[in-house]
Formats: structure tokens, C-alpha cells, sequence
């Protein structure tokens, strides 16, 4: 993580919260469909009918309404004589380290966190509806609520940094292997999340010291 970039994500016109458009976006199939196939590369709405399997006039339709929401830009126009193709991209996030997180405003750091939640979530769902859970036996799934005290969340918290570092090798590390082999490969999302729960009062503590039992173990 490392770059100054600025948060392109804009709130809209009407004073609607961020969460709020993160939200919108994701009440629709059809919208979360047009945002995975931005993760992929820019696309007209044209190019996007015809990857989706709709009207032109239907992709439009959410494409202005995620627009409106900051969920996307336009990424450039294509102009042709006296025609003008607009193309669209997802909100562009690089890796932000700690210390340029710190450096945010609030506002700012709550946008970041609002479109990478909505980034992970389209592609989660588009994946669940493709059939793509079930299809893959490799396919990890796991979530889990901690109760830390702050040195159990720093350390966590550098545990994640050092899981983060690790995937980002193994792609590294893979893109030669591809190199020399020829293998096509196919795309794989990773999303990594820690972060206090919206109600984080701890449950009752139970007696005595907790151990954790090997997996299996009952």
C-alpha cells in the first residue's frame, strides 16, 4: 500500500449518505452484474448489453443511476466522425498503507470503505448466482467474530498485513510460472476484512481459559 492517489468517489446530489448509495447499489442483480464486468475493463453501455443479455436502453438506465451514486466513472470517449461512444470504469482504489490511511479525512476513509465493500460484494454475489461456489471443491469461505483486546486487534491486524503480502506473492510468484508454461490462468478474487462489529459490546465471558480445539475436534 503506498500511493497519495485522491478518492475519486463523489456524494451525490441530494445529500444521500455514502452508505446509502453503497447500499443501492447492490439491491439490484442487474447492477451488481454491470459492476463485476467493470472490474474487468472499461465497457460502453453497447458492450455491456451484449455481455448481459440486454437492452441497450435497460444497461442505460443503471448505468446513469450508479453514475449518479459514484458507484462509477466514465473512463474515456471514443469518438467516431461525428459519434461519441462513452466508456465506463468501476471507482479505481489503489492499496492504501496505514500511514496514508491516517492521512484521510473521515469522509474520505469512509468512501474508500464503502467501495471496496461494494466491489467485494458484487463480485461475491455475481459469483454466487454464476454457480461458482459450489463448482470449485478449493473455494474458501470463512468468517468469524473475535473478541480482542487492543493488543489481540494490533496483532491481528499484522497478521492480516502479513496474509496480504503473502497472497500478492503467490500471484507474483504465478505470473512466471504462467510465463513459462503458457497456462491461460483465470481470474480469483480475494477480499480481506477486519474491523469492529457495528455492536461490539462482548458476549458474557465464559470461566476459565479458552482453547481452541484442532478442527474436527468436538
Amino acid at each position: 500500500m503506498g500511493s497519495p492517489t485522491v478518492v475519486e468517489a463523489r456524494l451525490v446530489e441530494g445529500g444521500r449518505r455514502i452508505e446509502e448509495v453503497t447500499s443501492r447499489g447492490l439491491r439490484h442483480r442487474f447492477r451488481i452484474e454491470i459492476l463485476a464486468a467493470l472490474h474487468e475493463r472499461p465497457h460502453s453501455a453497447a458492450q455491456l448489453a451484449r455481455i448481459l443479455h440486454q437492452t441497450e436502453g435497460r444497461v442505460w438506465h443503471h448505468l446513469k443511476e450508479l453514475l449518479k451514486d459514484g458507484s462509477i466513472e466514465e473512463a474515456f470517449i471514443d469518438k467516431k466522425g461525428n459519434h461519441e461512444v462513452v466508456y465506463y470504469r468501476h471507482i479505481e482504489l489503489p492499496f492504501f498503507s496505514d500511514e496514508r490511511i491516517a492521512e484521510m479525512s473521515p469522509e474520505d476513509r469512509q468512501i474508500t470503505a464503502a467501495l471496496i465493500i461494494q466491489a467485494a460484494a458484487a463480485e461475491l454475489l455475481a459469483a454466487l448466482w454464476a454457480g461458482k461456489m459450489h463448482s470449485d471443491p478449493r473455494v474458501w469461505l470463512a468468517w468469524e467474530p473475535l473478541t480482542l483486546s487492543h493488543q489481540g486487534r494490533e496483532k491481528l491486524a499484522d497478521e492480516l498485513q502479513r496474509n496480504w503480502d503473502a497472497m500478492q506473492d503467490i500471484a507474483a510468484e504465478d505470473a512466471n510460472h504462467r510465463a513459462e508454461t503458457g497456462e491461460e490462468g483465470l481470474r480469483y478474487i480475494i477480499a480481506t476484512f477486519g474491523f469492529e462489529r457495528h455492536r461490539s459490546k462482548p458476549p458474557e465471558p465464559a470461566g476459565g481459559i479458552i482453547e481452541r480445539s484442532p478442527p474436527g475436534d468436538s
